[in-house]
């Protein structure tokens, strides 16, 4: 099978994996309005005619979106809302505020529109419906801090463990214990009023506790939790100040924990999760049959450090390859999750690029397309969603002199596949699922 048809299958695949979770869709799919009752996927329905006021809150990459779709579901029942998204990731409202901030790294805009969206939430009753909108990057474009912790402080700490090689989950639950709206504290600002939170799942698992740091979830973590992450990952030292104060302080009990399970105050919050990375994988593997591949889906948690994986995910390829196995050839083997990477070297790169340079250069002598994109368009502090590689990678980068050995070692995918003209760019998706990884082999 020629190479350029190996790409073009290998493109197709990833389109409809990321087609499949389109915010705006999932919402209109899902939910059916018919009359004043809304039906939603898990079974439950609200009647709109027993409330008098409802809103529209949230945070998140893909946000805009749903607002855009909860909006048209809601008509004229809708009395306020208001969203933040990253920057350049709007979308055209007609009632519902929209406010742009940074990300991954909290900028003021996020205090400030979260303040605004706090203000306009605040003195609810029981007869009043809040619906809150999540998705990937909820947790730094929704934020208000102690008074103790500032945003720059809180910006070196979102740094240092991003840098760090901290997992998802472990970023998160230190977010949540230096936060006045995570880990269940926006459910307890919203009481008494009757919350729905629709969540797109950015986590391995689809820990409701763990996307977007879980503002309307129980947080079964503790300050002693985010206290011992950052002694494993060593940065102790270098979180500021105000953060270890506060982290000690609520370890010692002069802080009150978040809410956990069982508190009274999530008596009237439903949370869903609306779409996930399972759901991306299916869809792609439908499609890689529907174009001739045997396929199968291995996980849709993988995690790690990418270059680890990139050897494993190698071996799985060679087992394909030479022994037919998990799946005879011409193959498909999907992959989802998130990687990490620990940054030690000064260049520019993201998890997906780093995890495809590693496996191009484990110098597969057969031929292969492999793909590793991250479903919202962006793969770390870069303007690309990922990396496509082939057995033709590592000769195109010799003959332009590129070793991409010492690429790896400085953390400079970026440039190692701009270079080639391999890197992934698809805009923002307005979506988050997590990572799509996948590899196609042919038979020949």
């Amino acid at each position: 099978m020629e190479t350029r048809k190996l790409i073009s299958d290998a493109n197709n695949i990833l389109h409809a994996g990321l087609s499949s979770v389109d915010p705006y869709n999932l919402i209109r799919e899902q939910i059916v309005r018919d009359g004043d009752v809304l039906r939603f996927p898990d079974g439950s329905v609200i009647d709109l005619g027993n409330y008098q006021r409802v809103f529209v809150c949230g945070a998140g990459k893909g946000t805009a979106p749903m607002a855009r779709a909860i909006e048209e579901l809601l008509g004229k029942n809708l009395f306020d809302g208001h969203i933040t998204v990253k920057y350049d990731h709007r979308d055209k409202l007609r009632r519902i505020h929209l406010y742009e901030a940074a990300h991954p790294v909290p900028d003021q805009n996020t205090i400030k529109a979260t303040r605004i969206m706090l203000g306009a939430l605040k003195d609810l009753h029981e007869s009043d419906l809040v619906f809150i909108l999540l998705t990937g990057g909820g947790s730094a474009l929704l934020e208000d801090l102690p008074d103790t912790v500032s945003l720059h402080d809180l910006q070196a700490m979102s740094r240092i463990l991003l840098e760090s090689g901290a997992n998802i989950h472990e970023i998160n639950c230190v977010r949540k214990h230096i936060s006045r709206v995570k880990g269940g504290q926006l459910a307890r600002h919203l009481v008494p009023a009757r919350q729905v939170t629709l969540a797109l799942s950015d986590v391995i698992g689809d820990d409701l506790s763990v996307i977007a740091s879980g503002p309307t979830s129980p947080d079964p973590s503790t300050f002693a939790d985010a206290w011992r992450i950052i002694e494993k990952y060593k940065v102790v030292d270098r979180v500021p100040k105000s953060i270890r104060d506060q982290l000690s302080s609520g370890k010692n009990g002069k802080i009150p924990e978040t809410p956990k399970p069982g508190d009274g105050i999530f008596k009237r919050v439903r949370n869903m999760v609306i779409g996930n990375n399972r759901l991306a994988l299916s869809t792609a593997e439908k499609k890689a049959r529907e174009l001739g591949y045997n396929t199968i889906v291995l996980t849709s948690m993988i995690e790690g450090e990418a270059k680890e994986l990139a050897t494993f995910i190698a071996a799985l390829m060679k087992e394909v390859k030479y022994a037919d196995r998990p799946v005879n050839k011409p193959a498909c083997l999907l992959l989802g999750g998130e990687p990490t990477v620990r940054i030690n070297g000064t260049g520019k790169g993201g998890r997906n690029q780093e995890l495809s340079l590693a496996l191009a250069l484990e110098a597969l002598d057969f031929d292969f397309v492999f793909v590793s994109c991250g479903s919202d368009g962006t793969d770390g502090p870069t303007d690309a969603a990922g990396a496509m590689v082939t057995h033709e990678t590592l000769k195109r980068a010799a003959r332009l002199n590129l070793k991409g050995t010492e690429y790896l070692e400085n953390n400079d995918s970026y440039h190692f596949f701009e270079s080639l003209g391999e890197l992934i760019k698809t805009g923002p998706t307005r979506t988050n699922v997590m990572d799509l990884i996948f590899t196609l082999i042919p038979v020949t």
